[in-house]
C-alpha cells in the first residue's frame, strides 16, 4: 500500500479523504450531510416547487467525492505545487463561508465547514514551511557543493 512521503502530503491525503468520504455521504444520505453542515432536511414531498436544494448538494457532493479523489492522488504523488496551490484557495473558500453566515445567508453549522477548510490550509501551510526549512540541497543541484567545478 503506497502512503503519502511527507508531512505536507499526509495533510493533504487527510482533507482528501474527508472530501471524499463526505461526498459519498451526501450522494447516498444527502439528510444527513444537511444536518451535518446545520441545515434542517425537509422531508420528503416537503419540498416547493422549483426547489432545487438537492440538485445543487448532489452537484455539491459530487464535486467533493473527485475533490477528494484529486487531493489522495496529488498527495501520493508528493505533488508539493498542488499543496501550495491549495492554501490560499482553502483560506478564500473558509473566508466565503465564514461571511456567508456572519451575513445571514447559511446557519451557524455551516460555519464549521468554513473552519474545517482554513484549519486544513493553515496546517498544510505550515507542514509546507517546515519542510522548506529542513530541505537539503540535491546533489545534482548547481548550488550544491558536492557539483562538480566545470
Amino acid at each position: 500500500m503506497r502512503l503519502p512521503r511527507s508531512l505536507s502530503g499526509w495533510t493533504i491525503a487527510v482533507f482528501g479523504v474527508l472530501a471524499a468520504a463526505l461526498g459519498v455521504v451526501g450522494l447516498v444520505a444527502p439528510d444527513a450531510l444537511l444536518t451535518v453542515m446545520g441545515f434542517e432536511p425537509v422531508p420528503d414531498g416537503g419540498r416547493a416547487d422549483g426547489d432545487h436544494t438537492l440538485v445543487f448538494l448532489t452537484a455539491s457532493s459530487m464535486a467533493a467525492l473527485n475533490m477528494g479523489v484529486y487531493y489522495v492522488l496529488a498527495a501520493l504523488a508528493d505533488w508539493k505545487p498542488f499543496f501550495r496551490w491549495t492554501v490560499p484557495f482553502r483560506l478564500l473558500t473558509c473566508a466565503v463561508f465564514t461571511l456567508a453566515v456572519v451575513g445571514g445567508r447559511a446557519p451557524a453549522g455551516f460555519l464549521g465547514v468554513g473552519l474545517w477548510e482554513g484549519l486544513g490550509a493553515v496546517v498544510t501551510g505550515l507542514a509546507l514551511r517546515y519542510e522548506k526549512g529542513r530541505a537539503v540541497p540535491d546533489a545534482a543541484s548547481p548550488a550544491s557543493p558536492a557539483s562538480p567545478v566545470p
